[in-house]
């Protein structure tokens, strides 16, 4: 949307960028220095993914992006912002169905998207 009708600011597009990157490297090092087990694994069940994860489930690394970026667009633009709220609600949500998280990596996830978004976007950097 910020290269096709200018809607959305450079400012907003960095913010998302940091907020997401952050985050995920946060959520990289977690899941490296604590591995857990994922459901799957636990009760042989299948998954509903097409690459079945190796790494360790917590937190949801689907979950941590999709809530740092909705986020960050819920704080610059709520009307947009629901809709990316409830896309990354869904995508946790999804998770869990999927067999690859349990709840609780997914709250996890979310609520280290939601702090770095909430961080970055403090910090304000500026363009």
């Amino acid at each position: 949307m910020w290269f096709i009708d200018g809607r959305i600011k450079r400012e907003q597009v960095i913010h998302a960028f940091f907020a997401c990157l952050i985050a995920w490297l946060i959520a990289f090092a977690i899941k490296h220095f604590f591995p857990t087990i994922r459901p799957f694994m636990l009760n042989g069940g299948e998954t509903d993914v097409i690459l079945r994860p190796t790494d360790g489930a917590f937190p949801s690394e689907h979950t941590v992006l999709a809530f740092a970026l909705a986020i960050t667009i819920f704080m610059h633009d709520k009307k947009i912002g629901w809709w990316f709220l409830v896309s990354a609600l869904i995508i946790g949500v999804a998770r869990i169905i999927a067999n690859v998280h349990y709840p609780v990596d997914v709250i996890g996830g979310a609520f280290l998207g939601t702090i770095m978004a909430v961080i970055v976007e403090k910090a304000h950097l500026k363009t």
